[in-house]
C-alpha cells in the first residue's frame, strides 16, 4: 500500500470513527471512566442548596459571610490500546477482515479519549510486542496510531496474549484504561491477566467472524492456518471434524470469558457483521451506571 492510499484510508477511518466518538461515545466514555479523584478549584459565595459540609470556615470568618469550596474531578486519564495483529486477524468472510473492524473500534476509542483530553497509547502484539507507542494527547497522535493500525506488518503470525500483558505491566506504572482487542484464540494468560486487572481498568474486546464459530460443509478443502502458515487438507463433510473444531473454538471462548471474569475485567464480543457501536454503547452505559 503506497503512502497516498494509506493516507486516504486513514482519512476514511477518521471521518467514520470521529463522528461516532464526537456524537455518541464521548459522554458515555466520560461517565464510564472516572478520574483519579477531586481537586480543589476555587471558593465562591454560598448559594441556597449548597452542601454545608463544603463551607470554607476560614474564608467565611474573614468576610463575615458564607463561602464554599468548589472541587472538580481530576479527569486526565491514560488509555492504552493493546491490539492483536497476528495472522488470524486477517480472516473475514463478510465485508471485511477482523483486523479492519479492530482498527475501527480502536480509532473510535482513541478519539473518545482525546475528546476528554486523555492520553492514548498503542501496543501492537503477535507472540511478542511488535510496536509500542507511548501515550500522548492530540489529534495528530491519534492519526499516527490509526496509520500504524492500517499499515504495520508484523514479524510474526502467532499470538501470545500473556507476553503483551507482561509488557504492559512493565511500561505502565500508573493505573490506565486498557482495551485489549483480539479474537482471543490463545490460552495460558489468565494468571498474567489477574495481575493486570488489579492494576488497570481492563476490558477485552473479542472480534470474530461467523465462520470462526463453525466450519461449513464444503467437502474436502485445502485450509491455511494463518498463524503457523501450514496448509492441510480438511474433510469438512465429516461431522466429527466439524464438531471437533467447534468444541475447540467454544473452549477458547469459554477460557476468554472465565479469565476476564476472574480478573475483575470487562468483556465485549462483537461479530464483524454486527454493529460494534451498539456493543460499545451498551458496555459504557452499564459501566457508567455501576
Amino acid at each position: 500500500m503506497d503512502t497516498k492510499e494509506i493516507l486516504k484510508k486513514v482519512r476514511k477511518i477518521e471521518i467514520k470513527t470521529r463522528r461516532l466518538s464526537d456524537h455518541i461515545f464521548s459522554g458515555e466514555y466520560h461517565s464510564s471512566f472516572k478520574g483519579r479523584g477531586m481537586t480543589f478549584s476555587e471558593v465562591r459565595q454560598y448559594q441556597y442548596g449548597d452542601d454545608v459540609r463544603a463551607i470554607d470556615w476560614n474564608v467565611t470568618a474573614r468576610y463575615n459571610e458564607p463561602f464554599v469550596k468548589v472541587f472538580e474531578e481530576e479527569r486526565e486519564l491514560t488509555m492504552m490500546l493493546l491490539v492483536d495483529i497476528s495472522g488470524s486477524e486477517y480472516f473475514g468472510t463478510t465485508q471485511q477482515f477482523k483486523r479492519d473492524t479492530i482498527t475501527e473500534i480502536a480509532a473510535t476509542l482513541a478519539f473518545s479519549a482525546i475528546q476528554n483530553n486523555d492520553k492514548v497509547g498503542l501496543l501492537l502484539f503477535s507472540d511478542n510486542v511488535e510496536l509500542f507507542i507511548p501515550p500522548k494527547k492530540g489529534k495528530s497522535h491519534v492519526l499516527r496510531i490509526i496509520r500504524e493500525l492500517i499499515e504495520f506488518q508484523p514479524k510474526s503470525t502467532k499470538t501470545n496474549i500473556s507476553e503483551a500483558l507482561k509488557f504492559l505491566l512493565s511500561v505502565m506504572k500508573k493505573k490506565a484504561i486498557v482495551f485489549m482487542l483480539s479474537d482471543f484464540m490463545d490460552e495460558n494468560y489468565e494468571s498474567t491477566l489477574k495481575i493486570a486487572g488489579k492494576k488497570h481498568d481492563l476490558t477485552g474486546i473479542r472480534v470474530y467472524d461467523k465462520h470462526d464459530v463453525s466450519i461449513p460443509n464444503l467437502g474436502m478443502v485445502s485450509m491455511l492456518d494463518a498463524e503457523t502458515g501450514k496448509t492441510m487438507l480438511v474433510n469438512t463433510a465429516s461431522k466429527s471434524v466439524r464438531n471437533s473444531y467447534k468444541a475447540y473454538y467454544l473452549k477458547m471462548v469459554a477460557y476468554y470469558e472465565k479469565s476476564f471474569s476472574h480478573s475483575g475485567s470487562g468483556t465485549i464480543s462483537s461479530r464483524i457483521d454486527e454493529s460494534y457501536v451498539k456493543k460499545l454503547l451498551g458496555y459504557f452505559k452499564n459501566k457508567g451506571a455501576r
